[in-house]
């Protein structure tokens, strides 16, 4: 299984938005200061998760997601996969 996830920073409240096959192993590497993008700006804190079964299909979803650039949107439409 993959997944794509959302992770939000706790000092900021910005999000990151990522894919893995292992979430929560990923979320502990963007609060160790393994992910360049995310270093330094932590604590950060899993939101969002939604299941695929493909890597293909998550990929797609992870774009889809940093395209649409609008949280109040996300929250509304995909609402059941936040935590």
């Amino acid at each position: 299984m993959y997944y794509t996830y959302i992770i939000e920073s706790q000092k900021s409240r910005k999000w990151y938005i990522g894919h893995s096959a292992n979430p929560d192993k990923r979320v502990n590497e963007h609060n160790s200061g393994f992910t360049k993008s995310t270093k330094n700006k932590g604590p950060w804190k899993l939101i969002f998760i939604k299941e695929f079964h493909s890597k293909i299909e998550t990929n797609r979803f992870e774009l889809k997601l940093k395209r649409l650039k609008n949280k109040d949107y996300i929250r509304s439409h995909y609402k059941e996969y936040f935590l």
